[in-house]
């Protein structure tokens, strides 16, 4: 196989936050350490808390990152716990996706061996042993990887290099005389970086502020008191809005006598961070304090009804303000967060517009000290859990619907807590049974997600930590093995020489028993349950298993039920499964065409197109639907991509339980081609990226690469608005280095093709505007007369009121912020009535929309 290497657009970094603040000094730092950096292949940053050594970290990765054509990656360990979990961790940052129960480290080595990139493990001091071990057996396992960590202490590996990050230099008093003039002094404050720091972070209190003349004597001597370390200067800055200058030096002095005494044997700039957090702490209100210490519970970052749900109703009890057995109500939640935002001590961001909060990791450090110090670190890490429990029983129930992506996105976003959760049941006593239960309500996440080596870990903590198994337990596994079982004969089943006898396997007498029927609950829509995804999973595999002895003419009516059943409930994973089965199917009958209508049908999921494993899985089955169809050139193109994405998330879990085995279609192409002309289509569709792949699958020109690195998005939404890998309205064209003509696959262009595929609708099953006339019973009905399955009676608009009001202002050119703006709704809102308009006609782009409510608005 062609081999694979990095491209252009790996080479930044990933996952570092974006910078809220400017990045001061340390240009001589950041040289020293691209220079060992360059010298070794793991680099420890080493220093007391708040002395930078994360942001030092990430300000390099950003300089360094051409060099290294895999990418820069970073890896946060401060919310991590449990010493097992750091493997996963990296796997996570990388995304590389685990299916199977290999060790996770074993995948991750697998998956570096030949790549040229950079990791940052960050705040490694809780996890030495566990960071030691996963460098040196990465380093070991590959050439072309380097580790810069960042830790209060050394990993202590052979060949590790240290560069202790140094406070920020403030000047002596003789190097700020008094000058002749403003202009002088302020270039003298320039040339310190504490000082510069602290002018940077004063100022966003008190807009103006400068340090000058006036003032520079004293902020130099704040500056020395506080040992030059950044979080301490940006604590003492936020201060400048109550207090000036020199009363906040004088307060300081006051505060260290005090402090600084009384823990002789802590290192000096520890006492020192500390000191500085202690005084910030005793500025807070008595419930800010509280609110404090409760927020500490949270790991990555939290959201205004977590922090009520851990917070509120809490008993702040006597002592604090005088008044006993007062209950903290939602409001003054949000009256104490609102104060440590203003107070630097809660960070604001933002995530897909929602506001969310998160405590620097001195800060959170010193909140817990203080919530052990109250006595209630159990209890509160309890609510913790009990709120993400609630989240999990809540998405459960909801994933089989239209809020999928919004579902995944917020579990991506809170991952971290609900490893926290899942941490504290495992690692409590009395708490497993409850971890369990919590693990297994997110079987979804582990299956659809593609990382069911995680949810294996935290199942089996759970049971060794003294859970029973139970219902919820046995649903996750039996969906894990389900899963696995469908992807290897799927695989045995394109592997075969003979597609039409493809797999009598040694088990083709036994009988396949019959699917047992739809429960009414699943026909109502409104009231999806976890269950019906279980139902839709059952005639999947009942399918596929029918299909690998040979039968596939009795599993094409199976797959178009559980199409029309998810399409009833706006689903998208379990239908992505449904369609690609169906795919096989017809492949296995010899219907190459219908094949690859159906493996079209499936790339028009933004679910299947933003999930790689499934994206993978779906290219593969059109490239040997078009191998055998005769056009051996566009399954070399569709071959190549799809090895590039396995390439790109570590690998395809069948083929690496059966490396080498014979492809039918491939072995196809190749002989049609000859190798030299096949490993040329190959490596263009090597070149390609994953939304490239799905523009040239459907029949789209493409972006050419270099178009792609620019970000050409035309409707001024970014990346954030991507539906389903699609870019509304850009125009894309072949690339000039891949050689790509784009023969046979046109652009589907114009508004009478347009107009013509909407009246001819899909052969894939019923569409989700259909089902509105007849309900999802009559689909269903209808799905279970028609083998193998027949075009569906389309209304000629299928859209609803609001959805017609979209369709209107795309064709006018509007952007979705502009849309959600015009009909005052959220962005996410509109995005996700493009996304069923696009569904519902069958369009993949919003130049097809405009020219469908063109035609139309002029009939």
């Amino acid at each position: 196989m062609t081999s694979i290497v990095g491209g252009s657009e790996s080479r930044r970094p990933s996952g570092f936050p974006a910078e809220l603040t400017s990045f001061v000094g340390r240009r001589d730092e950041a040289a020293d350490v691209r220079r060992l950096l360059s010298a070794g292949r793991l680099l420890t940053l080493t220093g007391p808390g708040g002395v930078g050594k994360t942001r030092l970290a990430g300000h390099v990765a950003g300089q360094v990152a051409r060099a290294f054509p895999d990418g820069v990656w970073l890896v946060p360990l401060a919310a991590l716990s449990d010493e097992a979990f750091v493997p996963h961790a990296v796997n996570d940052a990388l995304g590389v996706r685990n299916e199977t129960v290999r060790p996770p480290l074993e995948i991750l080595v697998d998956h570096l061996r030949e790549r040229r990139l950079l990791i940052v493990l960050d705040n490694c001091e809780h996890l030495l042993r566990s960071c030691a071990v996963l460098a040196g057996t990465v380093l070991a396992g590959t050439e072309g990887v380097r580790i810069l960590a960042t830790s209060r202490h050394r990993l202590g590996l052979a060949g590790e290099q240290l560069f202790e990050v140094p406070p920020l230099p403030a000047p002596a008093p003789e190097e700020l005389s008094p000058s002749t003039g403003s202009a002088a002094s302020s270039s003298a404050a320039e040339s310190f970086p504490a000082l510069r720091l602290f002018a940077d972070r004063a100022a966003a209190v008190v807009p103006g502020f400068t340090v000058g003349e006036a003032n520079q004597q004293a902020v130099a001597r704040l500056c020395r008191r506080l040992d030059g370390l950044p979080l301490a200067i940006e604590l003492a800055a936020v201060r400048v809005r109550a207090l000036g200058v020199d009363q906040l030096v004088e307060r300081l002095d006051d505060r260290y006598q005090l402090l600084t005494c009384g823990s002789p044997t802590s290192a000096p700039r520890h006492r020192t961070l500390r000191s500085a957090v202690d005084w910030s702490h005793e500025l807070c209100t008595p419930q800010e304090q509280l609110v404090w210490a409760w927020l500490s519970v949270f790991v990555g970052g939290f959201d205004l009804a977590a922090a009520e749900a851990v917070c509120a109703g809490k008993d702040v009890g006597t002592g604090k303000d005088g008044r006993s057995g007062e209950r903290i109500a939602p409001c003054a939640v949000l009256d104490a967060v609102a104060g440590l935002v203003d107070k630097s001590v809660l960070v604001r961001e933002e995530h897909a517009g929602q506001v969310r909060y998160r405590l620097l990791v001195s800060l959170r450090d010193y909140g817990l000290e203080k919530l052990h110090g109250l006595g209630e670190a159990t209890e509160t890490r309890r609510r913790h859990r009990d709120h993400f429990a609630r989240l999990g029983a809540e998405y459960e129930q909801a994933w089989f619907g239209p809020d999928q992506t919004e579902i995944t996105e917020r579990i991506r976003i809170d991952q971290d807590n609900f490893r926290a959760a899942l941490d504290f049941c495992l690692t409590t006593p009395g708490e497993a049974q409850h971890g369990l239960r919590l693990a297994a309500r997110l079987w979804f996440h582990w299956v659809a997600g593609g990382i069911w080596g995680e949810g294996r870990h935290w199942m089996d903590g759970a049971l060794r930590a003294g859970a029973r198994p139970d219902v919820a337990l046995t649903r996750a596994m039996w969906a894990g093995a389900l899963t696995s079982l469908v992807h290897s004969r799927s695989a045995a089943v394109l592997a075969g020489l003979d597609p039409v006898r493809a797999a009598a396997d040694a088990d083709a007498e036994l009988p396949v028993p019959a699917p047992p029927p739809v429960p009414a609950c699943a026909l109502a829509p409104g009231r999806a349950r976890a269950s019906t995804a279980f139902v839709v999973l059952t005639r999947v595999e009942l399918a596929c298993t029918l299909v690998s002895r040979g039968r596939a003419g009795e599993a094409i009516p199976l797959c178009a039920e559980a199409v029309a059943l998810c399409e009833a409930h706006g689903e998208q994973w379990a239908r992505s499964w449904a369609l690609r089965t169906l795919a096989l199917a017809h492949w296995s009958a010899g219907q190459y065409d219908r094949a690859a209508e159906h493996a079209r049908a499936c790339l028009r999921l933004p679910y299947t197109v933003s999930q790689h494993q499934s994206l993978a899985r779906t290219l593969d089955l059109l490239a040997a639907a078009e191998a055998l169809a005769g056009d051996a050139e566009r399954a070399g193109v569709l071959r190549g991509a799809v090895d590039r994405i396995w390439h790109d998330i570590g690998g395809n879990p069948v083929e690496a339980l059966q490396p080498g085995r014979a492809r039918a279609a491939e072995h196809h192409a190749r002989r049609a081609l000859g190798d030299h002309a096949y490993a040329l289509a190959h490596r263009r569709g090597s070149r390609l990226t994953p939304e490239q792949a799905v523009a040239y699958a459907l029949g789209e020109p493409e972006e050419s690469p270099a178009a792609a690195r620019r970000g050409g998005r035309r409707d001024g939404a970014g990346p954030a608005s991507r539906t389903g890998g699609r870019r509304d309205g850009a125009a894309f064209g072949p690339s000039a280095d891949d050689g790509l003509d784009g023969s046979g696959s046109g652009p589907r262009t114009g508004e009478a093709s347009a107009v013509r595929r909407n009246a001819r609708g899909s052969s894939s099953g019923p569409r989700e505007g259909t089902l509105t006339a007849g309900g999802p019973a009559r689909a269903l009905a209808s799905a279970k007369a028609s083998a193998p399955v027949t075009a569906p009676v389309v209304d000629p608009v299928p859209l609803t009121r609001r959805e017609l009001q979209v369709a209107a202002l795309v064709a006018q050119g509007r952007t979705n912020k502009q849309i959600a703006d015009h009909l005052v709704i959220a962005r996410r809102t509109a995005e996700g009535h493009v996304e069923r308009i696009l569904v519902k006609l069958g369009f993949h782009n919003r130049s097809q929309v405009a020219a469908w409510f063109s035609a139309r608005a002029g009939l």
